[in-house]
């Protein structure tokens, strides 16, 4: 009775674009905190939208602003921002060999690939639903980061003196805020605390920016020797698979009272 042609989805009745749309507004919507904390650590408006249109990384942005507010170079701040973004171009081979695009959609692709895009696409198994995904999270996310973190800045430069708000130490703070919360398993909750305090122990002998360097260095020495479990690391804002798993219990607890 199956036999006939699949109906195709609506988009308003995708699971993905769900995600990915609840995704792009909550994920948006902290874009007024990076333009705000930017003017506050010395960027103008027009930096500040640079950095939003062309680096488009949460993460490496903060860490950006975080280095130059902290005194840092630079070329500290970009090698920051860089080793954030690492994770960035192990996300492209995994949705280049996903969705396989082609043209100029390579290339936009390639802006728009960052963690919550990916996860969304990620999290199907169905090939249009996988790019439904990651669309919609991908240039849902632009839109509303840039819209936001304009609004941000502007919000920001208003604001003035940003010591007189407690500004002036904010962007690492909402960049903690930003990571804090995703570390999953107690090997990487050590990571984490062996960093900070490699970051302490180096702050009174290297220039403003090197800490974080060092800190980082600290976390790959780690990462290369360490045997954790498969499953610990970084976990996504939302979990796509969560339903799935909480239906597949439902459907094996009631086969087991059957069999019981």
């Amino acid at each position: 009775m199956s036999g006939g042609p699949a109906v195709p989805l609506k988009l308003r009745d995708s699971p993905a674009f769900k995600i990915a749309l609840s995704l792009s507004i909550a994920t948006g919507l902290y874009g007024v905190s990076f333009g705000a904390l930017s003017v506050a650590s010395g960027f103008d408006f027009w930096q500040t939208m640079v950095l939003s249109l062309l680096l488009f990384s949460g993460g490496s942005q903060f860490a950006f602003i975080g280095v130059v507010a902290g005194g840092g170079s630079g070329v500290a701040a970009m090698t920051a921002s860089a080793l954030l973004g690492l994770r960035n171009g192990i996300y492209g081979m995994q949705i280049n060999a996903m969705l396989r695009p082609r043209g100029w959609r390579r290339y936009i692709s390639a802006h728009v690939t960052i963690d919550e895009s990916t996860a969304t696409a990620s999290g199907q198994s169905d090939p249009d639903e996988q790019r439904r995904g990651f669309w919609t999270a991908g240039i849902g996310i632009f839109i509303l980061w840039n819209i936001f973190t304009a609004i941000g800045a502007l919000a920001g430069d208003a604001m003035g003196d940003p010591k007189q708000w407690g500004l002036d130490g904010a962007a690492v703070a909402a960049f903690l805020a930003l990571l804090w919360p995703r570390l999953k398993g107690r090997e990487p909750w050590a990571i984490a605390a062996a960093c900070a305090l490699a970051t302490i122990l180096a702050v009174p002998f290297v220039p403003s920016g090197v800490p974080i360097l060092v800190a980082a260095l600290v976390a790959g020495v780690i990462g290369w020797f360490s045997h954790a479990r498969m499953d610990e690391g970084l976990e996504p804002d939302v979990d796509p698979y969560a339903e799935k798993r909480e239906h597949g219990h439902g459907h094996s607890r009631s086969g087991n009272g059957g069999d019981q």
